[in-house]
């Protein structure tokens, strides 16, 4: 099972919305971070799962974004929608350094009747979090954020559900540092390895978190393959623009870019719809955005996935 980790921006949620049919099918059940006050193309993307019988996971006390601070209107408008009453949906619940045991246990109290998922992402209590819910009913999924959740951490949960999570995504301070390709994970062939029961990533998003990206002296296209002439290890292309000692001209930009992945006729690249979008925009020499482009990166890696998952 493949967990991918979302902050529900806008082409986040495009993406969960076009792929929900493939999302239902592919044994993926998506995580989502809501981090903007504006409801609701989030409501929109959750119907979409729920029409498609998806299974994913929504988390009530985001640490990014609009409800960091104060999540009460998101869950007064999850309760109002009903959305909750989903019986594929997960109720999340992150872990992090600041978390306070207590604050956690009033959660659970408040969902007895749904699944509970629990992020750990720096909590450091585990063996006063596992009697916690020791005490309580719920089904209960483990979602392991690799760097804040270390070995000796993790062995304390073996009741339940499992999940490491990895962010795979090695984030530059500039387009024009990423090299031509690099490794991106091996935990979709290893996860087993670890005692776990699935694996996830941050897409091509990276864990890192920002609210906008300032202007791009180069623009990059990021496309995940997995070698088969390596046990499926999977790696991650950069196609870079070259005229990058400016921010103008981003359209030119994105076609220097697309260029250079067009050019690349590389087989280990999977042929999904993202990348044959990709090569139509090449023909029709279109700029359709950042945002666009960055939403099909984000979708061949979920497609590529999906085919390996088969």
């Amino acid at each position: 099972m493949y967990y991918p980790y979302l902050r529900g921006k806008q082409n986040e949620l495009i993406l969960l919305r076009e792929n929900a049919e493939l999302i239902s099918k592919s044994q993926i059940s998506p995580i989502i971070e809501p981090v903007k006050s504006n409801l609701n193309p989030l409501l929109k993307s959750f119907r979409v799962l729920i029409s498609e019988l998806c299974s994913f996971s929504i988390i009530i006390n985001p640490i990014y974004g609009d409800f960091s601070f104060d999540n009460t209107a998101l869950i007064d408008c999850l309760n109002e929608e009903g959305i909750l009453d989903y019986e594929n949906l997960n109720v999340a619940l992150i872990c992090d350094e600041d978390t306070d045991i207590n604050t956690l246990e009033k959660y659970i109290k408040d969902y007895p009747d749904n699944n509970i998922t629990l992020i750990h992402y720096g909590f450091t209590d585990g063996r006063e979090l596992e009697k916690l819910l020791s005490n309580f009913k719920n089904q209960f999924t483990h979602i392991f954020i690799e760097k804040f959740a270390q070995k000796r951490y993790r062995r304390i949960f073996t009741k339940d559900k499992r999940i490491l999570i990895k962010d795979g995504f090695n984030k530059q301070k500039s387009n024009k540092d990423y090299p031509a390709k690099e490794h991106f994970s091996e935990l979709h062939i290893m996860y087993e390895d670890e005692n776990m029961d699935g694996f996830g990533d941050f897409l091509i998003n990276g864990d890192e978190y920002s609210e906008s990206g300032g202007p791009a002296y180069a623009v990059a296209i990021h496309l995940t393959y997995l070698d088969e002439d390596d046990e499926d290890d999977m790696f991650i292309k950069h196609y870079i623009s070259d005229s990058n000692s400016s921010p103008a001209d981003p359209g030119g930009k994105f076609l220097e870019a697309l260029t250079k992945l067009v050019n690349d006729t590389d087989p280990k690249v999977f042929a999904s719809k993202a990348h044959q979008e990709f090569l139509k925009l090449a023909q029709r020499q279109h700029y359709p955005g950042l945002g666009y482009v960055k939403k099909l990166s984000m979708q061949h890696h979920l497609e590529s996935i999906a085919d390996f998952l088969k």
